[in-house]
C-alpha cells in the first residue's frame, strides 16, 4: 500500500506503507544513528514522535528481542530511506517489518529521507502525519493540515511511565529509579555494579520515596516538554532538599534545573543520534555520546551558587550537564548508558556509587564521633 508524509508546511513525501497501515499525526524528528534502530524504536522518550532515520537502510541485521530498552515500541511512527528485505544477524529474531506490524506502529520507506531531514533543519521540529492512500490526489491535503497543526502531545510522561514499583535485588546500595520513561539499561548499568535498585512510577510521591531509605536517587529520562510537568517538578525539589545523593540524566537532567528555579527552551532540532561529543568542562576532555532530546537548560537562568555547568556539546555549546553545589547532585543531558551509542561516558555510574559510598562513609564517621 502507498503511504505519504505529510508536514505541517505543506510538503508531501510519498513512500510505501508497513507495519500498521493506521493513520497517525505526531511530532517529526530525526535520529543519526547508523546502528541501534531496535533501541530506537523502543526508547520511551520517542512517545509522541515519529522518528526518521538519516541512516540510508534500517533492517539489515533484523531486530533483537534483547536489545529492547522497554517492552514495547512508544514512537508514534518510523520514517526511513530503505527497509532491508533479508536480514543477516545470528541474534536477530525477526524482520523490522514484522516487529512493526506486532507493534501496531506505522512505517513509511522509500521516503526521501535526506530531503526531510534538510527540512527539519533548516525550519525546526514540525509536526507532520504518516496517511495511507493509494495517490496524492487522494488526500484532501487542506484539512489534515488543519488536523496537523492542531496536534499537540500530552502528558507523554504518564503514558510511558510503570504503573507499580519494581525492584532488582542485589546486596549493594539501594537506588530508587525515577521513571519517567527510563531506558532499561539504564537499570541494567546499576544493577551490574551490584546495586539493589527499585524502579519507582513517575508519579510516586517523593515521601514514599525517601521513606525505602535509598542511598542514592536517579532520575531518569522522558518524552515530551519539561515544563508541562509541574507535579513531578515539585516532587523533585522534595528530593534535592533530601540531601541524598543524586543523579539525573536527560528529561532528570532537565527537571532538577526547573525545580531549583532554572528556565529550559525548546532547540530548533534537537539532539537525537550516537555521535554528539560533549567536552567535560573541568578537564577539557572531549567524550561521544548518545542523545534524544528536544530541550535544554539554560545554564544562566541558575545561580552559580546552586549549580554550575559541568558539560557542553561541541557542535553548538548547549548546556550537557550541571553540578549542585554543596549537595551530591550531578546532572547530564546525554545517555551514559548509551544503547545505542558509544560507552565513553558509562564512568558516570561509577561516580555515582563512588558519590554514595562516599555520603555512607561520612554518616558512619558522624555516628562514631
Amino acid at each position: 500500500m502507498n503511504a505519504f508524509l505529510i508536514l505541517e508546511d505543506g510538503h508531501v513525501f510519498p513512500g510505501k506503507a508497513y507495519g500498521s497501515c493506521r493513520d497517525v499525526i505526531s511530532e517529526i524528528v530525526f535520529n543519526t544513528s547508523m546502528t541501534g534502530y531496535t533501541e530506537v524504536l523502543t526508547d520511551p522518550s520517542y512517545s509522541g514522535q515519529a522518528v526518521v532515520m538519516t541512516y540510508p537502510l534500517i533492517g539489515n541485521y533484523g531486530v533483537c528481542l534483547e536489545d529492547m530498552e522497554s517492552e514495547k515500541p512508544w514512537l508514534s511512527g518510523f520514517i526511513v530511506r530503505e527497509l532491508s528485505r533479508i536480514p543477516a544477524n545470528f541474534r536477530s529474531d525477526e524482520t523490522i517489518q514484522s516487529f512493526l506490524l506486532r507493534y501496531d506502529i506505522p512505517c513509511i520507506a522509500g521516503v526521501d529521507t535526506r530531503a526531510v531531514t534538510k527540512l527539519l533543519r533548516e525550519k525546526g521540529t514540525m509536526r507532520g502525519m504518516i496517511a495511507h492512500t493509494e495517490t496524492k490526489e487522494a488526500l484532501d491535503t487542506d484539512a489534515l493540515l488543519e488536523q496537523i497543526r492542531a496536534y499537540h502531545t500530552g502528558d507523554e510522561v504518564a503514558r510511558v511511565s510503570r504503573r507499580e514499583p519494581e525492584r532488582l535485588p542485589r546486596a549493594g546500595l539501594k537506588v530508587a529509579l525515577m521513571d519517567y520513561g527510563v531506558k532499561e539499561n539504564i537499570a541494567r548499568c546499576l544493577h551490574a555494579r551490584g546495586c539493589d535498585v527499585t524502579i519507582w512510577p513517575a508519579s510516586t510521591p517523593a515521601e514514599e520515596v525517601l521513606a525505602s531509605d535509598p542511598d542514592g536517587i536517579m532520575l531518569s529520562n522522558g518524552p515530551g516538554d519539561p515544563k508541562e510537568y509541574k507535579e513531578v517538578i515539585r516532587e523533585v525539589r522534595k528530593l534535592y532538599d533530601s540531601d541524598v545523593t543524586v543523579f539525573a540524566i536527560c528529561l532528570g537532567h532537565q527537571l532538577m534545573a526547573l525545580a531549583l528555579g532554572g528556565d529550559t527552551h525548546r532547540m530548533k532540532y534537537g539532539h537525537r543520534g550516537a555521535n554528539h561529543p560533549v567536552r567535560d568542562l573541568r578537564t577539557g576532555k572531549v567524550y561521544l555520546s548518545s542523545q534524544n532530546h528536544g530541550y535544554v537548560v539554560d545554564e544562566k537562568s541558575l545561580p552559580e551558587t546552586i549549580a554550575v555547568p559541568a558539560f557542553e556539546n561541541v557542535n553548538d555549546g548547549t548546556n550537557e550537564g550541571m553540578n549542585y553545589i554543596g549537595k551530591n547532585i550531578f546532572t547530564v543531558q546525554f545517555h551514559p548508558e548509551a544503547s545505542p551509542g558509544p560507552h565513553d561516558t558509562a564512568f558516570l555510574f561509577d561516580r555515582f556509587i563512588e558519590m554514595m559510598n562516599q555520603k555512607k562513609a561520612e554518616e558512619r564517621s558522624g555516628k562514631n564521633a
